[in-house]
Order: C-alpha cells, then sequence, then structure tokens
C-alpha cells in the first residue's frame, strides 16, 4: 500500500511547502510534474499582521482544466495551535489516496506524510496551506465533485493577534463547507465564545439575508477522557453538544446569545468524540506517525471519523446564497474576501457582506462572459472563416442579450441597484469583447490583410502623377513637395513589409496601419488630395499673377538695345 500511495502523489517532501515571498522555481517544477505537496494560498506577514492571497497559487489548484464547472467541496481544519490539525489531515489524505483499498489507514510500520506536522510545543503550520492535489470524486447519484483539503494555521499562538486568529478562522470558514473545530479534551465556554467572536460575520449577515451564512460545523474533541458519560464517536458527540449548546431559561443572558449566535450560523451541527492517541504520540520526540505507536482506541475511532467527513455520500458541496460554487467560483470568492482584510481592523461584519455579493455578482459576471465567449467562438473563432460584418454584429447583438440574461437569471445577493453596476460592467466587457472578435475577423479578410499596401502604393502612385503635372505646369515645390511625399510613403511601404516579415518595431507598424487606414476611410481620392489640391490651385494661380507684368525683363531689353 506504501507503495501505491507513493506512486499516486510521487511521495511528498516536507520541505516543499510554497511560503510567502518564497519564489523557488524548483518547487514549481516538481508542482508541474506532478508532486502532491502542501501549497500556500494565504500567506501570513508576521511583521506587518496582515495577510496576502497567492492568487497564482490558488489559480494553478482551482483552475485544472479537468476541474472545468466541477462543483466544489472544502473541507477545512481550524482550531487552537498545537492540537493535531495538520496530524488529522494526513490521516484525510491517506483515504482519499486510498479509499479503494480495503484497508486506507495503511501499513503499521508506515510513516505519516503529508501536510507537515511535528510535535513540540511550537506552531508549524502558517497561514492558509490547500493540497496541491484537488481529488475528483464520484457521487453516488452519478455527478462528480472537486474536493479541496485546507489547514489552518493555529489561533491563540504567542505571535498571533486576536484580530489574526479571527481572521484565518472566519476566512476559512467563509471559503469552506466542511469546518472542523479542533478543540482538545473538551468545549470550554472560551471556546465558544471564541467561536462567536469569529462568526460575527454571521449574526449580522442575517439581519440582511434570510439564509444562515456558513453551512456545516463539525466540532471535533481530541483526547476525549469521559466515555462514560458520552461514549467516542459521532453519536456521544451528538449527545455531548446537543447538552452543551443547550440554551435554558435559568442562564444568563450572555450564554444563552452565544448558543443562539451559533445556531443562527451554521447550518448543521455536529461534534465527534476522539480518544486520546497514546503517551508515545504525545510525547516522543521521533514520533512519525506509524500506526504501531497509536493508541488501538484511536485508529479505531479514526476509522468512522474520516468517512463521516470524506465518503462519497457524506461531502457537502459549497454553497454561497443558495447556488451552489463551482472552482472558478470559489477563486473569485478568495479575492474578494481578501479584499477585506487588507486593512488595519477588523472588517465590520457587513461588509463581509458585501463582498459576499461582490464576489457573488464577479462570478454571475464571468459565467455570462465565458457563455458570450464561447458562442462568439462558435461563430468566428479562429477555426472558422470570415464572416461579413454585418452578420457579425447581428450574431452579438443575439449572444449579448441571451449573455445579459443568464447574468439576471443567477441568483445573487445584492440590491438591485448593486447588481446594475455589475450588469453595466458586464455589457462594458461584452462590448470589449466584440471589438477583439472584429478585429481578428477583420484579419481574416485577405483585402483587409492588402489594405495597407494598396493603399501605400495607390498614394505613391497618385503622388507621381500629381508630381508629373505639376512639374509640366511649372510649380516645381509642389512637384518637390509630391516626390518628398512620395519618398517617405516608397519608404514606409518598406518599413511595413519588413515588420511583418520579421515581427520587429511592431509600434512603427501599427502607426502606418493606422495612416493607411485613416486614407481608406476617407474612399475617394478628391477627399485625401483635397488639401493637396487647394495648394496646388493658389500656387498655379498665384504664379500667374506674377508673371504678367514682368518690368525688369522689358527695360533690360530695351537698355540692350540702346547700347
Amino acid at each position: 500500500m506504501a507503495a501505491e500511495e507513493s506512486r499516486l502523489k510521487q511521495r511528498f517532501c516536507p520541505n516543499s511547502v510554497s511560503k510567502a515571498g518564497d519564489q523557488d522555481p524548483r518547487v514549481w517544477s516538481r508542482e508541474e510534474v506532478g508532486e502532491a505537496r502542501p501549497v500556500q494560498i494565504v500567506a501570513a506577514d508576521e511583521g506587518e499582521h496582515s495577510f496576502s492571497l497567492q492568487e497564482a497559487a490558488l489559480e494553478r489548484l482551482l483552475l485544472q482544466e479537468h476541474l472545468e464547472g466541477l462543483h466544489v467541496v472544502v473541507v477545512s481544519v481550524a482550531g487552537a495551535f498545537r492540537k493535531g490539525k495538520s496530524f488529522l489531515l494526513d490521516f484525510m489524505l491517506r483515504y482519499m489516496y486510498r479509499q479503494s483499498s480495503t484497508s486506507w489507514m495503511g501499513g503499521e510500520d508506515e510513516p505519516l506524510t503529508g501536510f507537515t506536522w511535528r510535535g513540540g510545543c511550537e506552531r508549524e503550520t502558517t497561514g492558509i496551506l490547500a493540497w496541491s492535489d484537488v481529488f475528483v470524486v464520484e457521487r453516488p447519484d452519478g455527478g462528480r465533485v472537486a474536493l479541496l483539503l485546507m489547514d489552518t494555521q493555529g489561533a491563540f499562538d504567542s505571535q498571533s493577534t486576536v484580530r489574526d486568529c479571527a481572521t484565518l478562522f472566519a476566512l476559512s470558514t467563509m471559503t469552506s463547507s466542511v469546518q472542523v473545530y479542533n478543540l482538545s479534551q473538551n468545549v470550554q465556554e472560551d471556546d465558544l465564545q471564541h467561536l462567536q467572536l469569529f462568526t460575527e460575520y454571521g449574526r449580522l449577515a442575517m439581519e440582511e439575508v434570510s439564509e444562515k451564512p456558513f453551512q456545516t460545523l463539525m466540532f471535533l474533541i481530541r483526547d476525549w477522557s469521559y466515555p462514560y458519560e458520552h461514549p467516542y464517536g459521532l453519536e456521544g458527540g451528538r449527545s455531548f453538544l446537543e447538552k452543551r449548546l443547550q440554551v435554558k431559561q435559568n442562564q444568563h443572558e450572555e450564554l444563552q446569545n452565544v448558543r443562539k449566535h451559533i445556531h443562527s450560523c451554521f447550518s448543521s451541527i455536529g461534534c465527534f468524540l476522539l480518544p486520546h492517541p497514546g503517551l508515545r504520540v504525545a510525547t516522543h520526540p521521533q514520533f512519525d506517525g506509524r500506526l504501531r505507536d497509536i493508541n488501538e482506541e484511536f485508529k479505531k475511532e479514526l476509522e468512522n471519523l474520516i468517512p463521516t467527513l470524506l465518503s462519497p455520500e457524506n461531502l457537502v458541496e459549497k454553497e454561497i446564497g443558495g447556488s451552489k460554487v463551482t472552482c472558478r467560483d470559489l477563486l473569485h470568492y478568495f479575492k474578494a474576501y481578501m479584499k477585506i482584510y487588507q486593512g488595519e481592523e477588523l472588517p465590520h461584519p457587513k461588509s463581509m457582506l458585501q463582498a459576499t455579493a461582490e464576489a457573488n455578482n464577479l462570478a454571475a459576471v464571468a459565467g455570462a462572459k465565458d457563455l458570450y465567449t464561447k458562442s462568439m467562438e462558435q461563430v468566428c473563432g479562429g477555426d472558422k472563416p470570415y464572416i461579413s460584418p454585418a452578420e457579425l454584429e447581428r450574431r452579438h447583438a443575439e449572444l449579448r442579450l441571451a449573455s445579459v440574461r443568464h447574468f439576471r437569471s443567477v441568483k445573487k445577493m445584492g440590491s438591485e441597484d448593486f447588481c446594475r453596476r455589475y450588469q453595466e460592467q458586464l455589457e462594458a466587457e461584452l462590448g470589449e469583447a466584440y471589438a477583439s472578435f472584429s478585429k481578428h475577423n477583420d484579419g481574416k479578410n485577405i483585402f483587409h490583410a492588402a489594405r495597407t499596401p494598396a493603399t501605400l502604393l495607390a498614394l505613391i502612385l497618385l503622388l507621381y502623377v500629381v508630381s508629373m503635372v505639376t512639374g509640366f505646369l511649372g510649380v516645381g515645390s509642389v512637384a518637390a513637395l509630391c516626390n518628398l511625399v512620395m519618398g517617405a510613403a516608397l519608404t514606409a511601404l518598406c518599413v511595413w513589409a519588413y515588420v511583418k516579415y520579421s515581427g520587429e518595431f511592431r509600434e512603427v507598424g501599427g502607426v502606418i496601419d493606422q495612416v493607411a487606414e485613416t486614407l481608406w476611410e476617407q474612399r475617394t481620392p478628391r477627399k485625401v488630395l483635397s488639401k493637396l489640391l487647394e495648394v496646388v490651385r493658389s500656387r498655379v494661380l498665384g504664379g500667374g499673377r506674377v508673371s504678367a507684368p514682368r518690368p525688369r525683363l522689358a527695360s533690360n531689353n530695351n537698355v540692350k538695345k540702346k547700347n
């Protein structure tokens, strides 16, 4: 089995995590050849206590060709630092790579690999990491979904502020469909209060939207020491959590509000009680995840926990505003949410609602534009023949209306005025896309391609004729001007031919094309040479007025005769 997993994920190297600002080309080259590893998608700046989205890394994950159009399932693990979150995620990875086998837990002497983890009292994970393999899972109904696993920085370590903890927990909860809240030994009141702080967005968002802002919350109680009261596993966790989150009349109002708030924020809440993994796991510095060192009871419950979260029939697809989210949509939501956390203060929860509405509308714009682009590709794509401009404009108008109708049909958060701004943005982007398609279509017209040399040759010929005529009439200055312009046109023609042949000096070629386009649009030589002929006419008439008297020539002849 170890060989099978090694072949599937090509043996993860713990030091290959992509950190913020660490753009080692060797790391990316390993990813490109398929070596699975954790990828930093949200990086932490410890000095500034801020976070930044690693857009390139996230795009590599979510915009893979085989994920196009798939709805996404995001499972995230969050909680206090040094409580075994990464350790748990590695067993999730082992399940995903081996779920087709009879025993996905692996061999007794097999080290645990995946997300980096270690013993000790100092934190290991910073920011948010995602596993580079986005798993495609076939559901029992025949549908396929994409599964993304995320690991988050532990909360409440000595280097993180409350704002840092709240930001990461809120971001992971907003983007995940299942948030595993990893706790140790029990659910204490401060755990619930921290959860209330981190999900404050949900309480205020409920004032503006009817649906609960977050989906599934799974309390995972590690090192559970009271199996005689509530047995290990899902059923024991359910009875324990019902008791702990129960709202009683004799409770203080503050305690009641905490519990009401949690229920109001999540569509589904569950709990799983997990026993202690054993003293060797907790105390031995060389422990590397081998099953032989782990308590049997822990392994038994772990075999129940992981399928509860990740088996195909239990997967929870990500939804926002009642609509299922695709991998491409999730990228837009990540970008929109990260904008909130760029300031120095914790965002007001309502601003998160606005960010959600923005991301929702941006996703709708992207989907509508994608529909328009694909349809136009069928009309005048690179492999399609030239189409008349009138027909192209007619098809554009039809597809533009269809794209706008698609945008308006998508369920979106935000007021009508708010959504109208994004519809106007969509219409502007469609106009730009049409201009691009129109230029591409014109490039297929052989006459359009020959427009510049034909215009320059016609100009050269015309200037040559004008030069001959004006020279014959004795207007040498105009003839010289025509010869000068004719030489410039001939030079421009030679330069244009060189640009088209070599691909160099493209800016110069563009200027020549623009000048030729301007001359071509004049349609008639009369318009092109109107000013030039005005100059010729004025020179010819002016020359006649000057040559009429000739007094000094007559005077000179008379002098010669007298002499």
